[in-house]
Order: C-alpha cells, then structure tokens, then sequence
C-alpha cells in the first residue's frame, strides 16, 4: 500500500468519496454491487450509470487527457477502485474495452487508432468484445485457426471464436487471426485485426450459462472484413500483443473484480451472524481464511500493477506475478461460493434469500477456465518462475 500511502492523495480520494455519494443515487443506488464482467444482470442501468461515470470522467483515468482521461497516476486509478468497490458501485460493462483493449491500443496501436477508438470507449458509444478462444484453442492461443488474408485494401477473415463476453453487446471485435499459414513456429503468423461486427460476414450466437445469463457468445466469420488499417502492432505481430492483454487480463484488469471479493467477504461474515453460523466453529474458520485471502489478492494485485509499470521489471517476471495472483483470485473466489452456499444452506438452493449466494457459486466456477485455465497458469508458473521443463 506504499503506492498510497500517507496523505497526498487525501484530495483525490475526498472527490471520488463525494461524487459517489452524489451520483450513487436513486435507481443507480437500487442496483448497488449488481453484476460483474460476467454478469449481464441489469444491462441498461449499468449503461446508464458507466454514461454517468463518463460524465464525470472517471473512466479511463491514467489514459492521456487527449483521449478523454486525466493523465493521472497508478495511485489514482488504486484509489479510485478501491472507493468504487467500497462503495458498492453497479459493476461496469465495457470492461473488455475499458481494461484491456484500450491499454493495448495504448501500448500497440497506431495514433490513427488511439484517435479513433479511445474517446469512443471512454464515451460509452462503442462496445467491445474479445475474440481470441477457439473450440480447438481456448487457453492455447497459438493454436488459433481462424485465418485472415489481405486482398484488395481489405482484411477477410474466416473462422470461429468463443467465450466472447458480452460478444451480443459488442459493436466492434478484437480478433487473434493466422495471417501466414506457412511459418515454421505456432505464435508467428498472428495478427490482431479489429473487426466491425455490424456486417454481413459476422454472426454472433450467445451462450447461456448455468446461472441463466447469457454474457457468452460464439462468433463466426464468413468473410468478415475490415480495412487494412485495422492491424494493432503490426502484421505477424499478434503473439507479443495479445501477450500484453493477457498480462492485464490476469493481472490489473482483475482488480475490480478481486476489490469486490472484499465487499462479498464482509456481507457473508454479517449473514453468517445473523443467521447463528458463525457460532459453528469450522464455518467461523473458513471465513477467516475468506478474509486473509482477501487481503493476499489485495497486496498481490498491488504488486502485480506496480511492476506492470516499473521499467526495471522484465516482462517475463510481470508475466508470471500476474499468472500467480489470477490464479490464487480464481481458486479463492470459487471456494468463497461454496462456503456461501454452505452458510446460506437451502435458502442457497431453493429460496430467493438465497439468490446472491447461488449466483456467486455458479459464476465463480468459470473463473478457473476463462482468462487461461489454471492448469495453463501452473504450467507458467512452473516454467519461468520455477525453471521446471515444459
């Protein structure tokens, strides 16, 4: 907590605390802590809310005020997440564009790029989603299929993604394509393109989960286009790119996420008092080690984002600390829903009391696989941090 420490952001934190106090009202209040970035529950006002954040330019607050951020520090953005969290804000949509797409373009894209498509995110008028998992390459990117050749000032693209959150929401696509069949080794070839979905050639089919929402999609593309501009990083050069979303997917992206963990924490203990559990001792131990994970996800995520942004840290070291605190969030989440499910008992299963509880077990046991599969982030894990043969 170094990175905020002492009273030098004092101000800063007294604005985000007052503007949530005032703009965390009415129908805004009503759906406090509703969603996730896996969870399309109450879609509209939480559009309607990230246009409130917008407003008051709190969205993408460490992008360059040229795009419509402030320009602020890491600090900042630790801050405000954690107020956010704090506050039990409705979960934020455009994640995908927000966390991940946007930092990409920052690091990878063209100017042209940044121009066109940063404001946009940060004005809630385009949506984003992913396309880099295949059926027959979810975890292992390198074997990706859906292949894209240039013709005619024109990108055509065919193949098949899946596991694209919020893939029926997205207007636009950030797709992982093979546009050189003809190399020697897997991970050359690649091209991240950026695909207009509003087109014949991209049909987009959501995914119903278990817990009834339909956040995931399967997109294909039937000689879907865009134009030849729409290259992130250069030609051929998609595998260091998407290793550089990926290191935010599993690293600072997951801060929201992992900061409401805290909040799920704190009502389970009350519950847990209400309803007699806490007086069961193995209960009462279990949710002690619910909060000690927290703040283990607290202090590792700090870490991971401060050596994301700290020159002196190799990208391989970053790599693997990322890999270690998705891997450690996901496994804990999934047992603090069993443990929900377990105070709550039937009402978990049958009731509507039980409704918070039944979610969070059904969704966090996605957690595991989406983001790299945690058997994928062990073998990260064992070869560049522990030096083990692949």
């Amino acid at each position: 907590m170094e990175l905020i420490a002492g009273g030098q952001y004092d101000d800063f934190r007294d604005e985000v605390q007052t503007w949530l106090a005032e703009h965390l009202v009415g129908e805004f209040a009503a759906h406090r802590g509703v969603g996730s970035p896996t969870d399309d529950t109450a879609w509209d006002v939480r559009i309607a809310w990230e246009k409130e954040l917008s407003d008051g330019r709190w969205l993408g607050l460490t992008w360059p005020t040229e795009y419509g951020g402030r320009g602020v520090g890491l600090a900042e953005e630790i801050i405000f997440e954690y107020e956010y969290a704090r506050a039990a804000a409705p979960a934020r949509v455009n994640t995908q564009a927000l966390e991940l797409l946007g930092p990409t373009l920052l690091a990878h894209g063209s100017d042209e790029q940044k121009a066109r498509f940063l404001p946009k995110i940060l004005a809630v008028e385009e949506m984003w989603g992913q396309g880099f998992s295949e059926p027959g390459a979810g975890s292992d990117l390198a074997a990706v299929r859906t292949k894209a050749a240039l013709d005619g000032g024109e990108w055509h693209i065919e193949g098949q993604k899946v596991w694209t959150t919020f893939g029926d929401r997205a207007d636009w696509l950030y797709v992982l394509c093979r546009t050189d069949p003809d190399v020697s080794l897997r991970h050359r070839g690649l091209t991240l393109l950026l695909v207009p979905v509003d087109q014949p050639g991209v049909e987009i089919r959501p995914i119903a989960n278990i817990a009834g929402s339909e956040e995931f999609s399967e997109c294909f593309f039937n000689d879907a286009r865009t134009t030849e501009d729409m290259v992130v990083g250069g030609v051929g050069n998609g595998w260091p790119v998407v290793m550089s979303t990926l290191s935010r997917e599993r690293g600072s992206a997951l801060m929201p996420m992992q900061l409401s963990v805290e909040r799920e924490v704190g009502e389970l203990v009350e519950k847990a008092r209400r309803t007699g559990a806490l007086d069961d001792r193995r209960l009462r131990q279990r949710l002690v080690d619910a909060l000690i994970g927290v703040h283990i996800m607290r202090s590792t995520n700090l870490r991971v984002v401060s050596d994301m942004l700290d020159p002196r840290t190799s990208g391989s070291a970053t790599t693997a600390a990322a890999t270690a605190s998705k891997l450690f969030a996901s496994t804990h989440h999934q047992r603090l829903g069993e443990l929900a499910v377990e105070i709550e008992g039937a009402e978990a299963v049958f009731g509507d009391d039980g409704e918070s509880a039944r979610k969070l077990f059904l969704l966090s046991r996605a957690e595991t696989i989406y983001g790299g599969t945690s058997e994928i982030q062990r073998n990260i894990i064992a070869e560049r941090v522990l030096g083990l043969p692949r």
